[in-house]
């Protein structure tokens, strides 16, 4: 039981303090389970994250789920899911009613200019992370470069990316265990 509130409460602590959305929050997740309190090291971390990215809906909800799922299952899931999201749920409720009357505000207004650019740093770091955990090498540099130019340039699906990607990895894999089988039996 103490488990689940501890949970809870590092997942509202990150709710209530994480302006920016998922993306903002992911670098201060990984902060508390990972380094601070060491409930999951980095490389599952990153495999949750990537499930989290893969899953429909927003990644700092469905990594809450993977998160709090591997730490105490169903309820940790439900805990985690529920810390990170009560804080924005009431906020937007609060502000959803008074926006209308404030929107023109030039205080504001100025707030939430002077707050885009942490935004787009708090994204930039987990990107980063990731980059750097992903065990990418000169021979797999051409995966992230290529899902960037289908993207941008060519406006492809991240579906099908994510789709193409796992079959492909699917492929690498049986490969790569049916070259260690031949190697062994020779």
């Amino acid at each position: 039981m103490k488990k689940l509130w501890e949970i809870f409460i590092v997942f509202f602590k990150i709710g209530t303090f994480t302006i920016g959305g998922g993306y903002a929050m992911i670098p201060l997740i990984e902060k508390e389970v990972v380094d601070k309190r060491g409930w999951i090291d980095r490389k599952d971390f990153i495999e949750l994250l990537a499930l989290g990215q893969s899953a429909p809906g927003p990644i700092a909800v469905d990594t809450a789920v993977f998160v709090g799922y591997k730490l105490a299952g169903i309820w940790g899931s439900i805990l985690a899911v529920l810390g990170s999201v009560l804080t924005a749920f009431i906020v937007m409720v609060v502000y959803a009613a008074t926006y209308m009357g404030f929107k023109d505000n030039a205080i504001i207004q100025r707030v939430f200019l002077g707050i885009r650019p942490a935004i787009v740093a708090l994204i930039a770091v987990p990107v980063l992370r990731i980059g750097k955990s992903s065990n990418i090498t000169k021979k797999t540099i051409y995966i992230p470069i290529l899902t960037v130019f289908l993207i941008v340039v060519l406006n492809m699906n991240p579906i099908y990316i994510i789709i193409i990607s796992a079959l492909g990895g699917l492929i690498y894999g049986i490969y790569k265990e049916r070259a260690q089988v031949k190697g062994a039996t020779k």
